[in-house]
């Protein structure tokens, strides 16, 4: 693979090794569709190691040996590719980045990502906009990235908004992040410029630590993209950009109660297809919907029925993607044996007390918080958390087994 940035422009090429199909971190298969994208609302001086992280979040999943920057990065960089991927990269010959000594936060509006933003209510956001490529079709044309984007700048904190048609390099499944830390790029690029030595992202404990819903529903301690000792940890960590998990040990159903307590509850939205607010009728608001049932403790509301497709993939026998929630909910919701959900409670046998661990928080989780941000988060799950009993950790870590 060979990565030249002009400006904040990238265009790499594949070398006879690589592939135009290959996997992200996650797994999933996904196919190239073009081979450049652009990075707006950015510095074009950062870093020669930001820009190579920054590159290496995009093309990552169709490099197969080696990597050639266009510019020198530094040891750490280029040995943090190879103990991760076995890639060689060079050229060598930088100097080591040293971390800044702030803290951003990758905000997405969400309410995991309003939750990582209430524990650090002076942390700036980086929002990552999606805009149209100008040589591939949009596809994807109701995903209202635009909402998004007006609604951060309605927040009141300092924000950048970056704006990037990289998701557009996918051809299959269909636009998205090559990896996910593609979400990064823009915070990668900003990081001299307001002096980030750590990212925070919205990521839970589903995400962080039963697997996620994707490649495996098990207790993952090493999880192999969000771990600050996995691959990807350690790659960030060599830039001086800390990947950090404030939420990472508190599930959903906690970030769902947080969010929608704190000072930016008018303006979340996991929904990226509505408007004047959540389409209602997507798979994603269907399951948002549950959750935030359970947190308010009322009955359901969709017009999602159990014939539609967007609800199939949590009625079939688990495992599946999000199952704790779904089993949080299932305990929780008044009448949930009137909905939709009705044949899904044959598969499990929940109560409110065997999901409460839900309802608290990982300690491991917040060991995992880089020094100079711990205490800040500590403290507040501390007053608005608490922590899991020994017994509730138990089922942490023997979830999926």
């Amino acid at each position: 693979m060979r990565v030249t940035w002009a400006g904040t422009g990238l265009t790499f090429r594949l070398d006879a090794e690589d592939e135009i199909t290959g996997k992200a971190s996650d797994e999933h298969p996904i196919k190239l569709a073009t081979n450049s994208c652009s990075v707006g609302g950015v510095p074009d001086d950062a870093h020669p190691d930001l820009f190579a992280v920054a590159a290496w979040t995009v093309v990552a999943p169709w490099t197969r040996k080696r990597i050639s920057f266009d510019r020198a990065v530094s040891p750490q960089v280029a040995e943090a590719l190879h103990a991760g991927w076995g890639i060689e990269a060079g050229p060598v010959g930088a100097e080591p980045r040293q971390a800044g000594g702030r803290l951003a936060i990758s905000y997405s509006g969400g309410a995991d990502s309003v939750a990582a933003a209430t524990i650090y209510p002076e942390a700036p956001f980086v929002h990552f906009r999606r805009v149209p490529h100008p040589r591939v079709p949009n596809r994807w044309s109701h995903y209202r990235s635009d909402v998004l984007a007006k609604l951060a700048a309605k927040t009141g904190r300092e924000l950048s908004t970056v704006t990037s048609d990289l998701e557009f390099t996918l051809a299959e499944p269909r636009p998205g992040y090559p990896e996910h830390h593609a979400v990064a790029a823009g915070a990668l690029l900003l990081a001299d410029q307001l002096d980030l030595g750590g990212l925070g992202f919205g990521y839970e404990l589903g995400s962080r630590w039963l697997g996620g819903g994707r490649y495996l529903w098990r207790y993952t301690p090493d999880n192999p993209m969000w771990s600050p000792h996995g691959r990807w940890g350690r790659l960030f960590a060599a830039a001086g950009v800390h990947i950090v998990l404030p939420v990472g040990g508190v599930s959903e159903a906690t970030t769902m109660r947080l969010a929608l307590d704190s000072g930016l509850k008018d303006y979340v939205r996991w929904c990226l297809r509505g408007t004047d607010g959540p389409c209602r009728t997507c798979g994603k608001c269907l399951y948002k919907e549950l959750i935030q049932a359970a947190v308010e403790r009322r009955p359901l509301v969709t017009p999602i029925t159990a014939d539609r497709p967007v609800a199939r993939k949590w009625l079939r026998k688990p495992p599946y993607g999000g199952m704790e929630m779904i089993q949080y909910g299932l305990a929780r919701v008044p009448g949930i044996e009137n909905t939709l959900f009705a044949g899904t409670l044959d598969h499990f046998d929940v109560t409110e007390e065997s999901t409460s661990w839900l309802d608290r928080c990982y300690p491991r989780a917040l060991e995992e918080i880089p020094a100079q941000w711990r205490d800040e988060a500590t403290a507040f799950v501390d007053e608005h958390v608490g922590l899991m009993t020994q017994d509730q950790v138990r089922q942490v870590e023997t979830w999926g087994s």
